[in-house]
């Protein structure tokens, strides 16, 4: 069975750092924003 993550507000600050901990940890992550889509598009790059 594969983890999966979910981070609100996992485009930019702590939420961006817990993201990129799971996703170095293994587990495929889907992050959510609020309105900035040049911190989501660098995030996502």
């Amino acid at each position: 069975m594969s983890k999966v993550a979910i981070v609100t507000g996992g485009s930019r600050g702590i939420g961006a750092a817990i993201s990129i901990a799971l996703k170095k940890a293994g587990y495929s992550v889907a992050a959510n924003y609020a309105g900035n889509d040049e911190a989501a598009a660098k995030f996502k790059a």
